[in-house]
């Protein structure tokens, strides 16, 4: 079956009591069960799980062609769970070029737990090889990466990863599964936020993971979610899974416009670089052309002016809002080193964007005008 058909169809099936083609949403927080605690119909209470939460994850595993998902509160909080079930003593590889959230996590949180991190170029599979020592337990990649569009080879990383007995871990969010599937390239869990694309509306936020096999490490993330409560409400599992439906549509209509914007930025005498695999000058456009069945609707472009022209670029915007998160319908810009903290990554002159569902021709004509003033 076709990506677009199992979008549509996957945790989609007609309730079986109405006959209801649109899934219904069940929230009960506690299940009917027997004296001994015998479950009558397979739930027992809504933080380990429920019947809308089940729908999802059978519809995730199924788009990214893995046996079972986990369902998440946020991305932050799957990130969190699958991270936290690494031995103590063990190190944790990160790309160079990564959300702020996971740096965070990595730096702050992890070291608590006994669990050393080590940030890595993972577009130099050369360089992953030489990190892989004994300790390392997981390789975390994140390709197409946030905010710098950097490309990882999946499959390369995921061979070394394997030979040395490292896992390997792969956020899908900017790509998602209608783009690209990292298990298929040798990944053993891939993560989304889902607040952005899969949702795809900006009004639900969520996150999940698609696991190779429903073996150990399905279980202990399992167990931790059930234990700590980082739970995806009912409601949200719902939204989600009609986001989902309308995914292959959204991102084939958003590609289209992506590459229609990366191109005239690229050509614009006020921009100094543009991030964007799509575009034959990225240094991992080769790599995104062979394992992404396009190239997304995210990019980065950096003004010239350093962060002034940047600031000044994104104030004039019209028809672009300045917003964080990304995946919605409207089309997003934002100052990236202007909200990642006290101890900002990103270069000071960096504008994220986040390609909607308007017309290429309208944000064109809305980026020409901010940028004209500043050629």
């Amino acid at each position: 079956m076709r990506l677009e058909t199992l979008a549509v169809h996957a945790g989609g099936a007609p309730d079986p009591e109405t006959g209801a083609l649109s899934p219904p949403i069940h929230l009960a927080t506690t299940f009917r069960h027997g004296p001994a605690g015998e479950r009558q119909a397979g739930y027992e209470y809504v933080r380990e799980g429920n019947p809308t939460q089940t729908r999802l994850e059978t519809a995730l595993a199924a788009l990214e062609g893995g046996p079972a998902a986990l369902a998440f509160g946020s991305g932050m909080a799957a990130a969190t769970a699958l991270l936290e079930t690494l031995p103590s003593g063990s190190e944790l590889l990160i790309p160079r070029d990564c959300y702020a959230g996971l740096r965070i996590l990595a730096t702050e949180f992890l070291p608590e737990r006994g669990i050393r991190t080590r940030a890595v170029d993972m577009t130099d599979t050369a360089a992953v090889e030489r990190a892989l020592g004994p300790d390392v337990a997981l390789v975390w990649l994140e390709t197409p990466s946030n905010p710098g569009l950097e490309v990882t080879d999946i499959a390369a990383v995921a061979k070394a990863a394997r030979a040395a007995d490292a896992l390997v871990a792969c956020d899908n969010t900017f790509a998602t599964p209608a783009l690209q599937n990292p298990l298929a390239l040798g990944a053993d869990v891939v993560l989304h936020s889902t607040t952005k694309y899969l949702g795809g509306h900006s009004d639900v936020m969520g996150g999940a993971l698609v696991f190779a096999e429903q073996g150990a490490r399905y279980d202990r993330v399992a167990h931790r979610r059930h234990i700590t409560g980082g739970v995806l409400s009912p409601f949200n599992a719902w939204l989600t899974l009609r986001g989902l439906r309308s995914l292959p549509a959204r991102m084939a209509w958003n590609c289209t416009t992506a590459r229609a914007v990366a191109e005239f930025l690229a050509g614009h005498p006020a921009i100094a670089a543009v991030h964007y695999p799509g575009l034959a000058t990225h240094p991992g456009h080769a790599t995104a052309r062979a394992q992404m069945r396009d190239f997304g609707a995210m990019m980065s472009l950096r003004p010239r002016g350093g962060r002034d022209g940047a600031l000044a670029v994104a104030a004039r915007l019209q028809l672009i809002t300045n917003a964080t998160s990304l995946g919605g319908c409207e089309s997003t810009i934002e100052h990236r080193a202007s909200v990642e903290g006290a101890h900002p990554v990103s270069p000071p002159d960096l504008l994220r964007l986040s390609i909607g569902l308007e017309h290429a021709e309208d944000l064109i004509a809305d980026l020409r005008q901010a940028l004209d003033s500043q050629a």
